[in-house]
């Protein structure tokens, strides 16, 4: 369930602070997203999966982690980022 080098780039091509800029908290917090959304679409195909259901948890943690630690950092890419990927109404 990784995602290719395509679609990776498709992803984070809005996010991106420079061309080889791979360790942003916007770049992590983008693709932890885009993983998010995959993984819980086949959640809901394998209801029973729960070792990808614990994947899901961390990866969701781990993102909040992040967007915690940008919002304290730099409150405006924190706001640009959130209406960017869509997540907070």
């Amino acid at each position: 369930m990784a995602l290719t080098k395509k679609q990776k780039e498709i992803v984070t091509q809005n996010v991106k602070r420079h061309n080889k800029d791979t360790g942003s908290p916007e770049y992590q917090i983008a693709l932890f997203t885009e993983k998010i959304k995959k993984l819980t679409d086949h959640l809901k195909k394998n209801k029973k999966d729960f070792h990808s259901r614990r994947g899901l948890l961390k990866m969701v943690a781990k993102r909040k982690k992040l967007m915690n630690y940008l919002e304290k950092t730099n409150k405006k890419a924190y706001k640009a980022l959130i209406k960017k990927l869509k997540l907070k109404g």
